[in-house]
Order: structure tokens, then C-alpha cells, then sequence
């Protein structure tokens, strides 16, 4: 369009109308208390306290459905007020999840240490978004430094933070795929999986099935995961990890990862990790660690020589949620090649962001003058809260020195269960333990079904005592399995479960309580 064309139409325009007023009922004051924050958190703090003392011990009571009370019925048309809201609030901690009580030692998951919940609710008033220049954004930075360096992995691998291990171990196959398929002239973030090319994975049996899922989503299916048989001690094996890889090697399957296990979920087990990675590399394939339970065992001294092997790795990944009880939703993935991690998740462009932020030779003076971290090019999430804070603050409450105290006197704490079910005929030991999971049983007397048997023990563990294992299954076995993670469990907890055990499976055979315990 001609400038004076521009004009002349610009001059037919009616002149712009007067803004509409606003309703005065839109002009009235946000409803939710935006300050007050100590107030609130000092209504709140005794009942909090509360629930950990009065949960200490004791049997897990059934749920009786509390929220009943203050959840029934449609949305709220007027609120109650912030310290109606918190008094509600506080009444509902008591019915609240007993995962973090002493007892607790099933799955691998505890609740938060005091350190931990307070990092979260500074960073939930103060942190917002993990970018731009402000103290947590350094928080995020500065405690993905000091997990790889407590976890023992090398210098200047690339960390991003997740909500938990699903997400970790999709980052780092997202990467091993991108890698894969590279090496073969394949862009496969960019234009999609090449087609006629088969993809392979290939992790113990007792793999995680979070590493299946994450096979799902990119693409490769569930099926593209080959699962290798595992040796007595829960460890993959390596003669059946090389056959497996050479048998695909002449299909032409690419060999997208190869998985070593730093801690099974079911066993604790370690995999030979410097076996398998002279394996992986011998077939060209990318070697991704999986340690969201036990990597952080390899800052212990005396549990370094299982992990054996563990800088060979091209990712990583370890959930500070785990061992570190820095409350649920956070985990880590390490990536050795920056590159094709990015180049792996990269968001692209969006113009919203385009000419927002001042260009990296120029000094910043404002906090939003930088993105400060590519987190948003490597991993699933742009919009995430910076969960560094969590792991900083437990590290820098109990230092690495607090860390290996809590590792050892866990693995101890397994390691007295083993003993126990050794010395005790009427126990056994399913596996020796590596890390701070063991797996025991009810001995059951001729002509009873002893998985049906245990099964009942460990219905009443739950229902009569404040000692809660999980399950599984060791070589065909129904196993009673305790994993010990949570910092508040103590020596007469694990001593608490082995009598326990004892005293249902007598009650349950007819046994005499006579005998070792």
C-alpha cells in the first residue's frame, strides 16, 4: 500500500471510542491472600507436627475419609478465608499420607525430611520458573553440580531436573535414540524415525518398566525392549546381553541403549555396570544408567566398588526423592553430549520468547534479561518450578558426610534383616542384599502353599503394626520386601518387622513361638 493511500484511509477512520468502563464489581480486590505467609505457616506448623509424633508408631490405621467433610458437594460459591481454609487444612494433616512415618519401608519412596519441605515452600513462595537470573535459578544450577559430584559421575556432564524417574529415563533414551539414529544420517527429532529400521533396547528383566513406557513414547514400542535374564544375585548377564546384541546386530536392529540397573526396584541389585558397558560399546550401543534408587549408594566408600564402571555411562539418571527425602517430584537425568541431549528435546522456536532477552554479549542489568539455562531445550517441560532447591537444601543441611551416614546405616539396617532370617529356621533369605532392599519369607511347613502364606503376613503387617514392607517375586517366590530409605526409621523399626514376621507366620501355622528369633 502507497503511503498516501495508508493516509487518506487512515483519515476515514472513525475516531477511536472512549475505553468501556470496567463493572464496579471488577474493580474490588483479589480474593486470595497474596501475604500473611508466616501467619499461615504458623497455623499450620502444629498440626504438621502433630502428625509426626502421633504417627511415630502404632498400627496404619484405615482411612476414613476426612476430606468428606469439607469436599462434599459442588465448588465453593463464597470462599471460607485464608485462615478458615489453613485451619481445615490442618485438620486434614491428620489423615494426612503415612509414607514418611518410621514404619514405612515399602516401595522405594519416603516422605520429605524437614529440610527438604521447607526448601519446597520457599521456593513455592520465591522461586516461581526454574529461568531467568534470580538465587533459586543459581540453586538449580549449583545442586545439579553437587548431585553429580555425589553421585560420582564425570566432570561436565549436562544435568536437567524432572518429576520423577519416568520422566529421567525418557530424557536419557530420548537421547540414546537421537544418538542412535545420527550415526546413521537420521535427524529422527526432527523428521521422525526413518522407516524400515528397527530400534532395540535392552535392559535385566528386572528393569523398570518405567524403561518399557518410555520405549512406548518414543516410538520404539514396548516390545523393542529385550529383557535379559538376571543371575542369582539379581544382575544382569552379561553372556545373555552380548548374544542378544549380536543376534540383532545381524537382523540389522539398531541398538538404541543398553540399560544398567543401579539398584532394582524389586532386589536392590547392582548390575556389573563396567561389563555391560564393554558390551554396549563393543555393539556401538549408547549406555544409559539407570540409578533413580540407588546411584546415590556409589557416594558411600564402602558401596564404590559396586558401581564399578559408572563413568563409562553416556546418561544418567538418580531421583533425589529416594534416598535424598527431598519429597516427592523430583529426579535428575545426566547426559554425557549436551549436543544431542538438546538437540534430542529442543522446543524451537516461539516467537513470544523472540527479541525478549538481551543478547549474551551484552551485560544484564534486569533479572529477565536471560533465560539462564537451556532446561527448556532438554527435557519434556518448559514451564517447571526450580526442584533444585530440595536437593540443596537437604545437601546443605546434612553435606555429603550426612548422606553416606544415612546410606551405610540403611544398607546395615538390611543387612541385620538378612542376618536375622539366617539365623532363624523358621525364616528365609531370598537374596543376599547389595543395597538397602531385602527380601525375606515365612519358612511354610510342609503341605502349605508359602505364598499365600506370606501374603497373609504381610496383609497383617499392614493392618495390626506400623511396619509396612511391599512384595515381590524372587525366583517364582512371594517375597516380603522392605526397602530402607526413609531417614526416620530406626533399628528397633527393622527389629520391629523380623518379630512381626515371626509372630503372624507362628500364629498363622500353628507354630510354637519357641525357637531363635
Amino acid at each position: 500500500m502507497e503511503a498516501a493511500d495508508h493516509l487518506r484511509d487512515t483519515a476515514l477512520m472513525p475516531p477511536a471510542e472512549a475505553p468501556t468502563p470496567l463493572p464496579d464489581d471488577l474493580l474490588l480486590s483479589e480474593a486470595a491472600e497474596t501475604g500473611r505467609a508466616s501467619q499461615a505457616l504458623a497455623r499450620l506448623g502444629p498440626a504438621i507436627d502433630a502428625f509426626h509424633a502421633a504417627h511415630a508408631s502404632g498400627p496404619f490405621v484405615a482411612y476414613e475419609r476426612p476430606v468428606d467433610a469439607v469436599t462434599a458437594g459442588p465448588v465453593p460459591e463464597a470462599g471460607i478465608g485464608l485462615d478458615a481454609m489453613v485451619d481445615e487444612l490442618g485438620a486434614l494433616v491428620a489423615e494426612g499420607s503415612r509414607i514418611g512415618a518410621p514404619g514405612f519401608v515399602g516401595f522405594i519412596t519416603t516422605g520429605a525430611s524437614t529440610g527438604g519441605a521447607i526448601g519446597e515452600t520457599a521456593m513455592a513462595f520465591a522461586g516461581g520458573q526454574r529461568y531467568t537470573i534470580h538465587a533459586f535459578n543459581r540453586l538449580e544450577h549449583d545442586s545439579l553440580r553437587w548431585l553429580a559430584q555425589l553421585c560420582g559421575l564425570p566432570d561436565g556432564v549436562t544435568g536437567v531436573y524432572s518429576s520423577g524417574g519416568s520422566t529421567a529415563n525418557l530424557v536419557g533414551l530420548g537421547s540414546a535414540r537421537q544418538s542412535a539414529f545420527e550415526r546413521l544420517g537420521f535427524n529422527v527429532a526432527e523428521d521422525g524415525a526413518p522407516a524400515g529400521l528397527r530400534g532395540r533396547v535392552y535392559a535385566s528383566e528386572l528393569a523398570h518398566r518405567t524403561v518399557h513406557r518410555a520405549a512406548a513414547v518414543l516410538g520404539l514400542g514396548r516390545q523393542a525392549v529385550r529383557a535379559i535374564p538376571v543371575d542369582g544375585d539379581g544382575r544382569i548377564r552379561l553372556d545373555q546381553l552380548e548374544a542378544a546384541l549380536a543376534a540383532d546386530a545381524r537382523e540389522g536392529i539398531v541398538p538404541i541403549a543398553t540399560v544398567a540397573i543401579a539398584g532394582t526396584t524389586d532386589t536392590g541389585s547392582v548390575d556389573d555396570i563396567a561389563g555391560v558397558a564393554a558390551i554396549a560399546t563393543r555393539f556401538g550401543s549408547w549406555l544409559h544408567v539407570d540409578g533413580a534408587y540407588g546411584l546415590i549408594g556409589n557416594a558411600s566408600p564402602r558401596l564404590a566398588p559396586l558401581y564399578a564402571g559408572l563413568e563409562l555411562a553416556d546418561s544418567w539418571i538418580v531421583d533425589p526423592h529416594k534416598w535424598l527425602a527431598t519429597g516427592v517430584g523430583v529426579a535428575a537425568t545426566f547426559v554425557r553430549d549436551e549436543g544431542v541431549l538438546t538437540r534430542a528435546f529442543a522446543e524451537g522456536d516461539a516467537a513470544y520468547l523472540e527479541g525478549t532477552f538481551t543478547p549474551h554479549d551484552a551485560p544484564a542489568v534486569s533479572q529477565f534479561d536471560r533465560m539462564n539455562g537451556r532446561w527448556a531445550d532438554q527435557s519434556l517441560e518448559l514451564s517447571a518450578p526450580p526442584r533444585g532447591v530440595m536437593v540443596w537444601a537437604v545437601l546443605r543441611e546434612i553435606g555429603r558426610a550426612g548422606v553416606i551416614a544415612r546410606v551405610d546405616r540403611h544398607v546395615a539396617y538390611a543387612r541385620r534383616v538378612a542376618d536375622r532370617a539366617m539365623a532363624n529356621p523358621r525364616l528365609e533369605l531370598l537374596m543376599e542384599p547389595q543395597l538397602s532392599v531385602v527380601c525375606l519369607r515365612y519358612r511354610a511347613p510342609a503341605g502349605t502353599d508359602g505364598d499365600s502364606l506370606n501374603s497373609r503376613i504381610l496383609e497383617r503387617l499392614r493392618r495390626e503394626t506400623g511396619q509396612v514392607p511391599s512384595s515381590t517375586v524372587v525366583a517364582g517366590r512371594f517375597a516380603i520386601r522392605p526397602c530402607y530409605i526413609n531417614p526416620r526409621t530406626t533399628l528397633a523399626d527393622v527389629d520391629a518387622l523380623v518379630d512381626a514376621v515371626i509372630r503372624f507366620g507362628d500364629e498363622l501355622t500353628g507354630v510354637g513361638a519357641g525357637g531363635p528369633g
